[in-house]
């Protein structure tokens, strides 16, 4: 379960506007998060604080391929993405990184800027504290929520492999 603020974009939030293309060579996540947001937002990164999450309408992520756009945003301490929908590049390299997303239509609808928000990842269960109305969205798959709880496939692989699970 993570709770908190909001700060919410519209349709078609694309990767060079997580993360401006002028900054790909940066040498680490943390530089990277120095600029996440800011051709759409400039202040996101002397607001954003660890935990809060970010609410997007449809098409969220579209764009390049890259995984830094969901790199950036887990390394300014976002807890999560809600969006209407993904681009399926960014949900899979968001899954890959270990970050998790939500897609929740009426969530993303409902929820307004600065809200607070609680998200249980387990059930999928949204809950906007600041109007108490509870949203849907799928739970992630076992397999999913596990590599969310290592930080990313990889990690998840070399878990099970140290474990013995896989050859």
């Amino acid at each position: 379960m993570v709770t908190g603020k909001v700060y919410k974009y519209g349709d078609n939030v694309d990767t060079d506007v997580i993360i401006p293309a002028r900054y790909l060579n940066a040498p680490s996540p943390e530089e990277l998060a120095k600029h996440c947001m800011e051709d759409i937002d400039p202040a996101f990164t002397a607001k954003v604080q660890p935990g809060d999450i970010i609410v997007g309408g449809a098409n969220f992520g579209c764009g390049s391929s890259r995984e830094h756009a969901p790199i950036a945003i887990r390394a300014c301490g976002v807890s999560c993405v809600i969006a209407a929908s993904f681009a399926r590049i960014f949900y899979r390299n968001s899954i890959n990184i270990g970050f998790p997303i939500l897609e929740c239509p009426e969530a993303a609808q409902a929820i307004q800027n600065g809200d607070e928000v609680s998200v249980d990842f387990a059930t999928g269960v949204i809950r906007d504290d600041t109007t108490g109305q509870t949203f849907q969205a799928a739970a992630f798959p076992p397999f999913i929520q596990r590599i969310i709880e290592n930080n990313g496939l990889l990690p998840y692989l070399k878990a099970r492999m140290d474990a013995g699970e896989v050859e």
